[in-house]
């Protein structure tokens, strides 16, 4: 998929204000500090699109970005924040759970998982959760560049290992770097793929 056009459309925290029209959403979303916005910059080809910042659970809201003039990629806050009260926490919490269940244009949802690390709770847990709401989704495990090629594969392992004690099968997963462009082409191959098979119904 070519990236022709990448427009930033509205940022709330209210899943009854996203677009109202019909087309494709395909969500983001992982645990602070796990390279979220860096990723999307780097799949638009877009220096800040996304805004990137040192402190984690900067997004704090459900921000649409409208690509190719047919599909949105939409940006959604961090699960497990840095520096926000518990009350906050509640809030984002509460919108993240409603824009999963009420927005019926959401088609997929890419969860990102840092590779440099063992297998986190908070990251099964909201794949468990997924999996019992029956939201459809596949995992992307970011910053492949900081480790090296053995590593990388013994984490995947791991995690897999570790998924499979619930799961049947683990989900459909790509490995990506926002460094230097790794999996980029396979997650856009991805979403042009399944967009093709929506048009085609």
């Amino acid at each position: 998929m070519q990236i022709k056009s990448a427009e930033f459309v509205m940022s709330n925290s209210d899943v009854a204000k996203c677009p109202k029209d019909r087309m494709p959403e395909y969500a983001f979303i992982g645990r602070s500090n796990v390279g979220k916005s860096s990723l999307i910059n780097m799949l638009m080809l877009r220096k800040n699109l996304a805004k990137t910042s040192g402190r984690p659970g900067k997004t704090q809201l459900i921000n649409h970005f409208l690509i190719n003039k047919n599909w949105y990629l939409v940006d959604l806050p961090g699960y497990g924040y840095a520096r926000v009260s518990k009350s906050s926490k509640k809030v984002f919490q509460k919108f993240i759970t409603n824009y999963f269940e009420k927005r019926e244009q959401m088609v997929l949802a890419f969860v990102l998982v840092d590779c440099r690390h063992e297998p986190q709770p908070i990251d099964l847990e909201f794949m468990e959760w997924m999996g019992e709401s029956e939201i459809p989704f596949n995992i992307i495990f970011t910053k492949a560049d900081k480790l090296k090629p053995k590593a990388l594969e013994r984490n995947i392992a791991a995690y897999r290992e570790k998924m499979l004690e619930t799961w049947e099968e683990m989900p459909l997963y790509y490995i990506t770097s926002a460094s230097d462009s790794t999996g980029r082409e396979e997650v856009l191959k991805y979403i042009d793929e399944l967009n093709q098979n929506l048009t085609g119904l």
